[in-house]
């Protein structure tokens, strides 16, 4: 299965796409979507919706894993990136992407098996499973990809199910 992971903001989004078969992953591509800070807001969502429908077209997940938001303590921020968040998640619908949502304690625990890990930690376990030289940058390209981890370690029965029945009986 093909996961998209994608770590949500206005002036970086990260992405990752992994590939899930058997237990094993298998980074299929990364990056991130970056807006400058001087061009109008609207400009910024148009660059984030246009960059993630890019990112979908050409890599053709299955599923989009995206971090859930939680209250941070600028408000300012926090309505940002939920406005990010809904022209992300309009491109996942307009391709048909099942939506799937963690919060960072999901990720921590299903990455590293601890839901307190510190954010190094969960980056170099990323990097660890999916067999890379070093952790990507910016961190939200490296978030993002814990993020799809985190769909393929929190559905595995899900996911055997869809192979077998996409593969046909053994």
């Amino acid at each position: 299965m093909r996961v998209l992971g994608i770590d949500p903001g206005y002036a970086i989004v990260g992405w990752g796409v992994v590939e899930y078969a058997g237990n094993r992953f298998a980074p299929v591509d990364f990056g991130a979507v970056c807006t400058d800070a001087g061009v109008p807001f609207e400009r910024r969502l148009d660059e984030v919706y246009t960059g993630i429908k890019e990112v979908i077209a050409r890599t053709q997940p299955e599923v989009l894993a995206i971090e859930k938001l939680f209250y941070q303590h600028n408000q300012t921020t926090v309505i940002g990136v939920a406005e990010a968040r809904g022209v992300i998640l309009l491109a996942a619908a307009q391709a048909g992407l099942p939506i799937y949502e963690y919060t960072p304690m999901q990720v921590k625990q299903a990455v590293t098996g601890y839901g307190k890990a510190v954010k190094k930690q969960v980056q170099e376990m990323t990097r660890v499973l999916l067999h890379l030289p070093a952790v990507p940058k910016p961190d939200d390209t490296a978030d993002a990809l814990a993020m799809a981890i985190t769909f393929c370690h929190t559905n595995g029965n899900q996911l055997n199910r869809y192979t077998r029945r996409v593969a046909g009986p053994i």
